[in-house]
């Protein structure tokens, strides 16, 4: 295996925090690969400190680049979800296990290229504030303002109490029940008074154009999106992001993907991906024999947890 093939997990899991994007990702790989072959390998000190320089500063300039772009999306913009349970290898795994939920994913948008970059850098990755420094092509004295103004912002937004993987897998399925059930006063008692509903259609398919905020609001929201789904969508659970999520599939097709953000009993924000180019490559699982669909089949709004 060579050096580039032994970073590329970990390349990865920088470039897809700093875009948000698989794609995107994806792109920066392979013209850090490309760069990769026309430098002189003989001649570098430390190839693994190059590849993560060469791929963060690509990372930064994309990152400057899609800014724009991103001003003129139609609709809130989210992150590209990672079905992660099926990541490729193990290493891609340990890579992608931790700081990358949709939720954390969203509050760095709120960084310029180069904080966020610091930020990654040294709180994920763990690197030194001297390698960060050299990265970066600045101080180490300002490399450590920006990781400490990084910081705070995250902080200050990101949820107080962390939910386990059981609590957020029970508050999907609440979810789907009182869906189906066009049930407000159960929708209302899962959402927290201040949550938020974020849909990304990207202008492809129908979604909310601002944020959808407070329960009464959400739960009216919800109520009336239901009759899209109550008694023609099949549900399932599935890592999303390295959290439980809730894939959607409508009319034969994987419709949306939905991330929820709970202060541990109830729902304080939801990131529904519609926009059918996030989407693609991502397949909806089939029925296996861990399933309980190997016994009932696919029945349209039965929730199947993966096991």
């Amino acid at each position: 295996m060579t050096m580039f093939q032994q970073q590329t997990p970990r390349l990865f899991g920088l470039a897809y925090r700093m875009l948000g994007s698989r794609v995107e990702a994806e792109d920066v790989l392979q013209e850090a690969y490309l760069r990769w072959h026309q430098a002189h390998i003989e001649e570098m000190r430390t190839p693994e400190a190059w590849l993560v320089t060469t791929a963060t500063r690509l990372c930064i300039d994309r990152l400057r680049a899609l800014r724009v772009e991103r001003e003129a999306y139609v609709g809130p913009w989210l992150p590209e979800p990672l079905l992660t349970g099926e990541m490729a290898s193990a290493d891609y795994r340990v890579e992608l296990a931790s700081d990358l939920s949709i939720a954390f994913l969203v509050l760095l948008e709120r960084l310029t290229p180069e904080e966020r970059a610091a930020f990654l850098l040294h709180d994920v990755f763990e690197r030194e504030y001297a390698e960060v420094a050299r990265v970066l092509g600045k101080s180490e004295v300002a490399c450590r303002q920006m990781v400490h103004r990084a910081r705070q912002r995250v902080r200050r937004d990101r949820p107080r109490f962390a939910a386990s993987e059981s609590a957020r897998t029970a508050l999907l399925h609440q979810f789907v029940a009182a869906m189906n059930a066009r049930d407000q006063d159960a929708l209302l008692a899962l959402f927290a008074e201040d949550a938020t509903w974020t849909s990304d259609g990207g202008g492809q398919v129908k979604a909310a154009r601002r944020e959808v905020c407070g329960g009464q609001r959400l739960s009216r929201f919800v109520l009336g999106i239901a009759r899209l789904f109550v008694g023609k969508a099949m549900y399932y659970v599935a890592p999303i992001n390295g959290e439980p999520g809730l894939m959607i599939r409508l009319d034969g097709h994987l419709d949306s993907i939905l991330s929820i953000d709970p202060d541990g009993t109830r729902i304080v924000a939801v990131y529904n991906v519609r926009n059918p180019q996030k989407l693609r490559g991502i397949a909806f699982p089939e029925p296996t024999l861990r399933d309980h669909s190997a016994v009932t089949g696919w029945l349209p709004n039965r929730l199947i947890s993966q096991k």
